[in-house]
């Protein structure tokens, strides 16, 4: 109810492919967008809530219904711009949002993937997050304590910045190195998480744009890369290969720990956190060169559905079947990575395919229709 530009819709949707059909516009995204949020807490289209709530309303109303193995449990969150989110799972209320997370995992291939390999480091880290707590929905609440963390250490930075530059005598900064012994506590936690997550999605990354780029082009490489160290063989043109993962946590601490030292002085100069995770980058090579200025747009293309199908892949090793959403995606590719992307994803359990043009759907992923238009949706 209220979420985005539906007053209320409610949708039955199969097993297998489900195709929304639409023209531009009328919708169809914000029935996925939806989906994605009960699966991440997170739209992958804006980066706050206010703009899922429909104008007008106060709050934002999501139930999903969840069918494993002959079991349904409900997934109920309500979205309060400026105050807490709100859930609910079978019925009974949580104590915090992010505690739904683990129930629905769910990978989303949209036009807004191709910022993974063109767009800023931000867009890396979220999707390595995002993923690192679908596999392990624990890591939502060391994500949580390290950015609660870092935004309480940002803040004193800042204040010491502030009142230095108004020419006082400065704050008081006695509690930094607490903040500093948490970052590192936290942060450590975190990039022992990633680096894991990293070294096991590599093989599936490189099979993956294999099978997209139907073998043309070089191979496709991920690695670490951390201003604790390179978490990787340095090749020539750029960092990829196999990730060294002997640092263990404790060890990965010190280093963070080390490195919050030798940046204080130019952390006290520029009233921000110059060291950890939260800067951090996943580094994709194409070949011998970075993807991100010399690929081409085909080439950028296949990259970022071979970290998607990664993700997909991954989670199917390790038990898990992720729902599979392919949100206006055909569209956007030659009909050589339709089909063969269709034939990568062919056989998911669950589908949602949306589209306004039902014939970039290549045959294999047409299963019940849905259309859309006039603020409904309809089962045709």
């Amino acid at each position: 109810m209220d979420f985005r530009s539906y007053p209320a819709a409610a949708v039955e949707f199969e097993p297998g492919p489900n195709v929304v059909v639409g023209p531009n516009g009328v919708g169809k995204t914000n029935l996925v967008e939806a989906l994605g949020y009960v699966a991440t807490l997170g739209s992958h289209r804006v980066a706050t809530d206010a703009p899922l709530v429909r104008v007008g309303a106060a709050s934002a109303l999501i139930r999903c219904a969840i069918v494993h193995d002959a079991r349904e449990l409900l997934v109920e969150l309500s979205i309060e711009p400026g105050r807490a989110n709100r859930a609910r799972l079978g019925g009974s209320p949580l104590p915090r949002a992010r505690d739904v997370l683990g129930a629905l995992r769910l990978v989303l291939f949209a036009p807004e993937d191709l910022a993974l390999v063109r767009g800023d480091p931000a867009e890396r880290r979220r999707y390595l997050d995002d993923l690192l707590v679908a596999r392990q929905p624990r890591y939502a609440g060391v994500r949580a304590d390290y950015e609660r963390v870092l935004k309480q250490r940002n803040a004193l930075l800042r204040t010491a910045y502030l009142a230095r530059k108004a020419g006082g005598r400065g704050a008081d900064l006695s509690t930094l190195d607490v903040w500093d012994a948490h970052l590192a506590e936290h942060g450590a936690a975190l990039l022992a998480g990633r680096l894991a997550l990293v070294a096991a999605l590599a093989p599936h990354v490189a099979k993956a744009y294999d099978a997209v780029a139907a073998g043309t082009g070089g191979g496709a490489t991920i690695g670490y890369r951390s201003g604790q160290g390179a978490f990787g063989r340095e090749r020539p043109g750029g960092p990829g290969g196999e990730l060294n993962l002997t640092a263990d946590r404790a060890a990965l601490r010190e280093r963070l720990a080390a490195a919050l030292r030798e940046a204080r002085p130019a952390e006290l100069e520029r009233g921000v956190t110059l060291v950890g995770p939260h800067r951090d980058d996943l580094a994709l090579t194409l070949g011998s060169l970075p993807a991100k200025g010399y690929a081409s747009h085909g080439e950028s293309w296949s990259f970022a559905l071979a970290l998607r199908l990664a993700a997909y892949e991954l989670l199917r090793a390790e038990g898990i079947e992720p729902v599979l959403v392919l949100d206006d995606v055909f569209a956007e590719l030659d009909v050589g990575r339709r089909e063969r992307l269709a034939e990568l994803v062919g056989g998911a359990s669950q589908v949602f395919v949306t589209c306004a043009v039902e014939a970039d759907v290549p045959g294999t992923l047409r299963g019940p229709r849905y259309v859309v238009g006039e603020g409904r949706v309809r089962r045709a």
